[in-house]
């Protein structure tokens, strides 16, 4: 595999692998056994979706970024609205980052705080800002070409998280008896569940910026598959034993056993919106899954903060001049800066990221790459196979929206009252 393609192979990797690890077991127990159908119809749905992306992308060259295939699409209003989608919901993404961060190291570290004058931070609003200080840096940079290189830590750290938690389930005592495990289906947790799944394939925003980051373009299409299929398996797969030697990119489906299931074994209606915070403490095993699990958002929070950093750049770009440079540090820092102080206003991580799932993962990975085909390419064009694909897509994603987003604000609500 070429350098370049092997850069946007780990890039897309760590976009789509990682952070939705810890979150399916909880999704699972919200759902029950067979919301896990609906994870197989959930990757099934954004594989096909990320499929019609790349042919909106081949339709115009001027097309390098998703709202380009809005504008492209819908004109004008095209653009503005892919735009909000995508950048709140990459937004979102990154301030869920620090949430969970904080979570587990106040895990680690109960009890911690920090006094300076007269200001004072414990706990997880204390970690939340630390690890802000900690990726502020690395969303200066400003090549994708090496972020690459912290990407392959990342999709390196989601490999050790799996393993880790069955380690610990296997060998340091916690078992496979989670209580609750029996249950078949929960209609009241089906939204809640279809938002967390759909949340762990919202990689959709950044694929038109990997894609225009190559030199090779046409080894895209041969890319997305493997990012998209090590995602599913991750997830998903049994045969673990196999794929310590098999690499990264290759032979995915042979990759790490069912997150969603071994956690949802150990745990079972006990399981916390993150597995990590549940395991014990004191086994190394444990450790080793949450100091991973620490690692895992510092590697993907610059690849998710630089598409609205580059947007934001775009627009001021004439007014920068000589200064661009310092512009781009001060824009990324800028919005550092933001998402922590969402995250300490809204520190609820399986509700915030359920809604994303729901209302922004839904529309920006589902609904508009599905009306942006059908429009560029027009409806006479397509099979009717193509066709019913389609249909499906739009109406499953339009009833996550409506029944996601709904339920995940009643909880936001109830949780901030």
């Amino acid at each position: 595999m070429p350098v370049g393609t092997a850069r946007t192979c780990m890039n897309g990797l760590n976009a789509l692998s990682g952070v939705g690890l810890l979150t399916v077991p909880y999704a699972l127990s919200e759902g029950g056994w067979v919301s896990l159908a609906l994870l197989a119809a959930v990757a099934a749905a954004c594989w096909y979706t990320g499929i019609l992306l790349c042919r909106c992308m081949d339709a115009d060259d001027a097309i390098r970024t998703y709202p380009d295939i809005g504008e492209r699409a819908f004109g004008r209003t095209g653009r503005l609205l892919v735009s909000a989608f995508t950048y709140v919901e990459l937004y979102l993404v990154a301030t869920g980052f620090l949430i969970l961060e904080g979570d587990n190291l106040d895990k680690l570290f109960p009890g911690a705080r920090v006094t300076l004058g007269t200001v004072s931070l414990a706990g997880k609003r204390l970690f939340v800002v630390l690890v802000a200080l900690v990726v502020a840096p690395t969303t200066w940079l400003r090549s994708l070409g090496v972020l690459a290189y912290v990407s392959a830590t990342g999709v390196f750290a989601s490999v050790v998280i799996v393993l880790s938690v069955l380690w610990a389930a296997a060998v340091d005592g916690v078992g496979f008896s989670g209580r609750g495990t029996t249950t078949p289906l929960r209609i009241a947790g089906l939204p809640t569940a279809l938002g967390l799944y759909i949340f762990c394939y919202g990689g959709h925003p950044m694929f038109p910026t990997l894609y225009t980051s190559m030199k090779r373009k046409s080894q895209f299409p041969k890319v997305y598959p493997y990012t998209h299929a090590h995602n599913t398996m991750l997830f998903i797969s049994r045969d673990f034993f196999l794929s310590v030697s098999q690499p990264i990119c290759k032979d995915a489906s042979d990759m790490l056993p069912a997150m969603a299931v071994l956690g949802y074994l150990m745990y079972g209606d006990g399981v916390l919106s993150q597995v990590t915070l549940n395991l014990p403490s004191a086994r190394l095993s444990s450790k080793v899954a949450i100091y991973t699990t620490l690692l895992n958002p510092v590697t993907k929070y610059a690849l998710v903060v630089t598409p609205i950093a580059a947007a934001v750049e775009e627009r001021i770009r004439g007014a920068a001049g000589k200064g661009a440079r310092a512009v781009s540090v001060a824009v990324r820092t800028l919005l550092v800066l933001s998402t922590v102080a969402v995250a300490l206003a809204l520190p609820f991580f399986a509700d915030l990221m359920a809604l994303v799932g729901s209302m922004l993962n839904v529309a920006v990975c589902m609904l508009l790459p599905c009306a942006c085909y059908v429009r560029i390419f027009g409806a006479p064009s397509m099979s009717s196979v193509e066709a019913v694909a389609i249909g499906g897509i739009l109406v499953l994603g339009s009833l996550v929206a409506v029944t996601g987003t709904y339920y995940s604000l009643m909880k936001i609500i109830r949780e901030l009252v």
